[in-house]
């Protein structure tokens, strides 16, 4: 009943709206949020250094990376998204907490092959190419924008058994009203809760936490973008780092989790050189 429910309401422009979530987030982020951002920068990164770095940011969000780049001392961040709240979400941040010009935001759309971006030494892109809706062309589009000897910086959803049912889940979430999304994101608590508690862990220290542990983030905003990030597309290391070698990317560091997918199938992080 609830798969021909789903099917009911799924429309063929069907896309999570991500700019209203990160408008909202935005507010929340204070000292704690900046920190933790950019101890997950410079981690993710180590050895390589963002200072003196001009820094390219596809799929900017709220801004709270670009601005972690800038107080890591790169040299211009350039922050694009195709969502013109994000762009504004992320020209706020940063205007509020950074004084210097070396910015600047610009709504597009990665997979718009025309698009004129500036070639950069960094081309980072956390959490967003896996929601385009052709996954592989943007990949490669951003990719473009490398300078030689530069870095390309990845997180994408890694495959796993559940990745076909959580997209349906994710379509009838963007087309269901505002009262089910509720009751959805409760019921998706509430069970998350129960998982943590069978591996001996709690759900108030994960919530606490979250913050340090997941680059600043939120976890109740973080629930409703799993939720509702539509479109949605996942990739192995192994697919991935196939489909970069043909573009001349040696990849230097990944950071894939063996997971069930059950509650979501989660980030792997990719670090690649182009040489």
């Amino acid at each position: 009943m609830l798969l021909k429910q789903m099917k009911s309401q799924m429309t063929d422009d069907t896309r999570f709206n991500f700019g209203e979530n990160w408008r909202e987030y935005s507010h929340l982020i204070g000292k704690n949020e900046i920190v933790g951002s950019i101890e997950r920068l410079e981690k993710l990164l180590e050895p390589i250094t963002v200072k003196r770095k001009t820094f390219l940011d596809v799929g900017c969000g709220s801004g709270l990376h670009s601005l972690a780049a800038l107080l890591l001392g790169a040299s211009k961040v350039h922050a694009i998204d195709l969502d013109e709240a994000c762009a504004a979400t992320t020209q706020s941040v940063i205007s509020e907490q950074w004084k210097g010009s070396n910015y600047q935001t610009q709504v597009c759309d990665i997979l718009d092959k025309s698009i004129q971006l500036p070639m950069s030494d960094i081309v980072y892109s956390w959490g967003v190419l896996h929601h385009t809706g052709n996954l592989h062309q943007a990949i490669l589009n951003a990719a473009k924008f490398v300078n030689p000897n530069g870095i390309l910086v990845l997180a994408l959803y890694g495959k796993t058994r559940y990745c076909k049912i959580w997209k349906r889940i994710k379509r009838w979430y963007c087309n269901a009203d505002d009262h089910k999304k509720e009751k959805a994101e409760k019921a998706y608590i509430r069970l998350f809760g129960w998982y943590l508690l069978l591996r001996g862990k709690l759900l108030s220290t994960h919530i606490k936490n979250y913050s340090t542990n997941k680059r600043g983030m939120d976890f109740y905003y973080d629930v409703r973008d799993w939720l509702g990030g539509y479109p949605y597309e996942s990739i192995s290391s192994r697919e991935l780092i196939e489909l970069l070698k043909t573009e001349r990317f040696k990849c230097v560091k990944k950071i894939v989790k063996r997971r069930s997918g059950l509650f979501g199938s989660g980030c792997d992080e990719y670090v690649f050189k182009r040489i």
